[in-house]
């Protein structure tokens, strides 16, 4: 991979050799406000549902594509817990997560605050790259996603959590706390009073490893960033509102 712009990776040798991954930054493209970046210039949006300029967008994507061994199909994100097959993709398909076991073939998603999950297995065989916003974990995406890479032939699983929204930053109320009945006892852990009525500081690093020890994942690293306050590095819509979408991809060579 070049390195003209910056990028998150996971520490090395925490995937197999033949496995590259990382998660994009909001420097390094062409969008301007509010989809710039911070220090540079241009911001790498790579969202196409945001508001930001087409043409920006476009441009974005083919800077991007120059990083990498094959086109990418972006998925159209919907919190849900589908997972489909990144080889066999249809532009903006619906699903929160796909999966393959094809060298060259690209596994991504777009984020800013949801927790992207990269996936694959101890010989680098098969990868997975997972949306997991509070809903997609309390439904199970990753569990889904842990399932197929193990249903194609997988065997122990390696996790990596780029950036997300930090548990100092992730106010969320009593609903949010009720959909996560699984957690027993573990949930005091997993939200944290925030001396408001029926209000809680969520930890989506924790709710996501405990989502994947439910499905014998215990290899997990990853999960030291806040994309809210790293307000140079990230995209945020917790922030922002208005705002781009980073990219986190794995494929294997």
């Amino acid at each position: 991979m070049r390195s003209e712009f910056s990028v998150i990776s996971p520490k090395k040798g925490w995937f197999p050799p033949n496995v590259h991954a990382f998660s994009t930054l909001r420097e390094g493209g062409v969008s301007l406000a509010p989809y710039q970046g911070i220090s540079v210039g241009g911001g790498l949006n790579l969202g196409d549902h945001v508001g930001d300029d087409s043409c920006a967008v476009a441009r974005n994507r083919e800077i991007f594509s120059n990083y990498l061994p094959s086109h990418v199909t972006f998925l159209t994100q919907v919190h849900g817990i589908e997972v489909v097959d990144a080889a066999q993709l249809k532009e903006n398909q619906i699903a929160d997560g796909c999966v393959t076991s094809k060298v060259g073939v690209i596994c991504a998603v777009l984020t800013a605050d949801c927790l992207p999950v990269l996936l694959s297995d101890r010989h680098g065989t098969i990868v997975a790259a997972v949306h997991a916003g509070w809903r997609g974990l309390a439904s199970g995406i990753l569990q889904v996603a842990i399932n197929k890479m193990r249903g194609s032939g997988a065997n122990e699983i390696l996790a990596w959590m780029g950036p997300a929204i930090g548990p100092a930053q992730f106010e969320v109320g009593k609903d949010v706390l009720d959909a996560f009945p699984q957690l027993g006892a573990s949930a005091s852990q997993c939200f944290v009073s925030n001396n408001k009525h029926d209000k809680y500081l969520a930890n989506i690093y924790l709710l996501a490893r405990h989502a994947l020890a439910e499905v014998g994942v215990a290899q997990v690293d990853g999960g030291d960033h806040c994309t809210v306050t790293e307000r140079d590095k990230f995209y945020s819509y917790r922030r922002d509102r208005e705002t781009g979408r980073m990219a986190s991809v794995i494929w294997m060579d």
